[in-house]
């Protein structure tokens, strides 16, 4: 019986332990290298939420590609909503600085990306708040 105790505290001493090393890790790698969030909305459609409003997908997001500014065409980032800071919205990269974009309903029909900015659009056209409805989007936004 004391053997089985004994047994016991070290299964419970060695989950402690993992324990408290697995959340600092994890939190780190949340904080600096990527996170989860919940994709919302049909903005995204089919590519991200096919089912519509009946279900929402996870994604998970890059943080370190964008901390360096390793974004590239066709990429999927997240940037805080120039129309509401306090809400994300997740988009996908259509032009980077310099490129020159044909726009959809923006107010000019071409813009030249300016530096250290991008062009994001949703993939459900027509159905997005986006860079044609508020223009080209800073990186250091996402």
């Amino acid at each position: 019986m004391a053997q089985g105790a004994t047994r016991g505290r070290r299964y419970l001493r060695a989950f402690v332990s993992g324990f408290f090393v697995a959340v600092p890790v994890t939190v780190t790698v949340l904080d600096r290298l990527a996170y989860v969030a919940r994709v919302e909305g049909v903005s995204m459609q089919p590519f991200l939420n096919p089912e519509g409003a009946s279900e929402c997908d996870v994604v998970l997001l890059n943080r370190w590609s964008v901390r360096k500014y390793n974004v590239q065409r066709g990429d999927i980032v997240s940037i805080m909503s120039p129309r509401n800071p306090e809400q994300k919205i997740i988009k996908r990269v259509i032009g980077l600085e310099g490129d020159f974009i044909r726009t959809l309903s923006y107010k000019k029909r071409h813009v030249r990306i300016p530096d250290g900015h991008l062009w994001i659009e949703g993939d459900h056209h027509g159905h997005s708040l986006d860079s044609n409805t508020f223009g080209p989007v800073s990186k250091t936004t996402t």
